[in-house]
């Protein structure tokens, strides 16, 4: 099945928003229609209303409020008689320099004019011609205006009504197009970290939790500059140019043609943009994306730093990903430099080469040259048409950059997720454990457990010891399905645990991990883990039979003391009481503590281990120790080495073997006695 290119998922995003866009869009026409009226208001104002004077003129009977009184002689212009009325006689107004004449013969309008010893002579392309003619003095000349002052009015009002309305809708468009971006961008944003925690937990291992930051905030922001920015600038820009050509058509179709030689030329520089620009902005985000993880893992490791002197060799490490970055956003900056606003420069500057060109080759071949209004409209179009090129221009470099962001964030989407399935929730099992011949390797080939088979029945304690890389926490993690095993059957109530929804299985587990984390908020949402279902009676209650109460009573806020992110402000014991409360709130049949009075003192371990007999009351626990002494009262001991049950028993009965856990256990001894004496 071919994937879907990047464009078409980022345009799929965008039809969850398709009314509001739709509505943004309706909104942007109506705005450029108006907009783009008033250059050709601006021609008719001017051809028709103050150059259209210069005419052929009718001599009328009745005055009307178009006509006009010269020489005890009333006169209209020949455009706007009526077909009925009589015409007693016809007379031409000419502009010759700076000043009007007025002569009582049609001459041509169009040809060069002179005026000498009352004779007016025009040589036009059909031939030469001249009559007798009158310069018209300014108050003559005015009275020639006079008619024309209330359509200039209506129409300067129109212009400006027009204005106003498409000013209202470009607001609308506006708010609109960016409040559709912002819905998109945070349904984005839910889906891919929604997705996180759909997402195995080995994707988690192999990467810096810095990277994945960066996909969540850094990527989706520049998609968000994407749709709020770059797109509703892309969509105004070519709405506005195709609104520009058809105005342009409409006035001279041959000007028109010779300006849409700029569309090749826009397409192919976009081309050569989006090719560099792809290559360096994926270094970029890459980039950047390590930075990120580069600055996470040395603020948790600061202290490890400082201790071992480390701050120059980290600085120098974080210096090889911050210069890649400076050399590539370099490279960015000069490919922006030579395809940005230069380049429109140049195009602009070509097409007024080629409209003075025309108009001059028309000129001296005596060919028909446009009106005023319209060369004045013509102009004004092509300024226009270069802003809204500009202005695509300009955010090519937003575009892609977001291109690449969004292909790393459907990167993340595209990886397997796992089904997530809350509702479904299985009524309170007895918590009867069993692992039948099961192998598991985390990369499919070396197997860390081989053939494991045991059981643990409802109540039990059932403990796992031995060196590190034997295979306890994979158990841990098959038995809570973070992982699933290739070989054997793990069931849990005689139900396989691969028949039961991830959510099912771990809905009737609790655990409680060697460095417990803690979550920003209060001591009580830790425990509730804002679950509707525990009340804070619940969580209190859960608090004090673990023993927290001593020392949440010296806390200014006691229950609802702020902790900070990881449970900063606390120390590891009283994290480690916070942790037991919560699982005990849960109210778990299983109970899995991996490694969990291992950082703890020992004055500290008497309390953790009075909350550690509150907790197993009750329920099926397996326990992660390395600390023999812990797990002295299982009801079974499982010797693990190389994912192989060594041997298994109670503390006495591993004992009178005198076998790995007999010799585990006399090193321990030894190791106490030497620190004690």
């Amino acid at each position: 099945m071919k994937k879907n290119t990047t464009e078409r998922r980022l345009f799929r995003y965008a039809l969850s928003n398709k009314k509001t866009i739709n509505i943004g869009l309706v909104c942007l026409l109506i705005a450029v229609v108006l907009e783009l009226a008033g250059p050709l208001i601006a021609a008719r104002i001017i051809d028709h209303h103050i150059l259209g004077i210069e005419s052929t003129w009718y001599e009328v009977e009745n005055q009307t409020d178009k006509t006009v009184q010269y020489n005890g002689k009333t006169y209209i212009r020949a455009d706007e008689i009526a077909s009925d009325k009589a015409v007693l006689g016809e007379a031409s107004i000419l502009q010759i320099g700076k000043h009007f004449y007025f002569s009582e013969a049609v001459l041509p309008l169009d040809g060069s004019r002179t005026y000498e010893d009352g004779t007016i002579k025009v040589d036009s392309p059909q031939g030469a011609e001249e009559a007798a003619g009158t310069r018209l003095s300014a108050g003559e000349l005015y009275d020639f205006f006079r008619p024309q002052f209330q359509p200039i009015i209506i129409l300067l009002i129109v212009y400006a009504a027009l204005l106003f309305i498409a000013a209202i809708f470009q607001f609308w468009k506006t708010f609109l197009l960016q409040q559709a971006s912002n819905k998109i961008v945070r349904t984005m944003r839910n889906d891919i970290f929604a997705h996180t925690q759909r997402v195995p937990i080995n994707y988690y291992v192999d990467r810096p939790a810095g990277t994945i930051v960066a996909r969540i905030t850094n990527d989706t922001e520049a998609i968000r500059d994407l749709y709020e920015r770059v797109l509703a600038t892309f969509v105004t820009s070519f709405v506005y140019m195709g609104g520009i050509f058809v105005a342009m058509f409409i006035l001279n179709a041959k000007l028109a043609a010779i300006c849409l030689l700029v569309i090749p030329i826009f397409w192919a520089w976009m081309k050569v943009y989006k090719y560099f620009g792809t290559k360096y902005n994926k270094v970029v985000r890459k980039t950047v994306s390590e930075i990120n993880g580069s600055i996470n893992e040395s603020i948790q490791g600061m202290p490890i730093i400082q201790a071992f002197n480390r701050e120059k060799e980290t600085e120098k490490e974080f210096e090889v990903l911050n210069k890649r970055n400076f050399i590539y956003q370099r490279k960015l900056m000069k490919l922006s430099a030579l395809t940005s606003h230069n380049l429109v420069t140049v195009l602009r500057n070509l097409a007024f080469v080629a409209f003075i060109w025309y108009f001059g080759g028309a000129a001296v071949t005596g060919g028909s040259i446009v009106t005023v209004g319209v060369l004045y409209a013509f102009v004004d179009y092509l300024n226009r048409l270069f802003n809204p090129m500009t202005d695509a221009v300009n955010q090519l470099p937003l575009l892609e950059q977001a291109r690449v962001a969004a292909s790393r964030v459907f990167q993340l989407l595209d990886e397997k997720g796992e089904g997530v399935d809350l509702e479904a929730k299985r009524e309170k099992n007895r918590g009867e454990i069993a692992f039948k011949d099961v192998s598991f390797a985390y990369n499919e080939k070396d197997y860390v457990l081989k053939n494991l088979s045991f059981e643990v029945e409802s109540g039990q304690t059932a403990a796992f010891v031995g060196h590190t890389g034997s295979g306890k926490s994979s158990i841990m993690n098959l038995l809570f399905r973070f992982y699933d095993h290739q070989k054997g059957i793990i069931t849990i109530d005689g139900v396989d645990t691969k028949d039961m929804s991830r959510q099912q299985v771990r809905s009737s587990m609790g655990i409680v991990l060697q460095d417990p984390f803690l979550f920003t908020g209060t001591i009580l949402t830790n425990v509730t883990m804002n679950n509707p279902d525990i009340s804070r009676e619940i969580a209190i209650k859960a608090l004090q039979a673990v023993g927290a109460e001593q020392f949440i009573s010296k806390l200014p806020k006691q229950y609802d003391e702020p902790v900070k992110e990881g449970g900063a402000t606390l120390s590891m014991g009283e994290r480690q009481l916070v942790s037991f409360a919560r699982a005990l709130a849960f109210n778990p049949s299983i109970l899995i503590l991996d490694e969990a009075t291992a950082n703890i003192d020992t004055e500290t371990e008497a309390i953790i281990q009075r909350a550690l007999e509150v907790l197993k009351e009750g329920r099926t626990t397996l326990v992660i120790a390395h600390r023999l002494s812990t797990i002295m009262h299982a009801d079974q001991i499982f010797v693990l080495d190389h994912g192989e049950i060594l041997e298994k028993g109670n503390h006495h009965s591993l004992l009178k073997k005198q076998g790995q856990y007999y010799q585990m256990f006399l090193m321990q001894q030894s190791g106490i006695k030497q620190s004690a004496g």
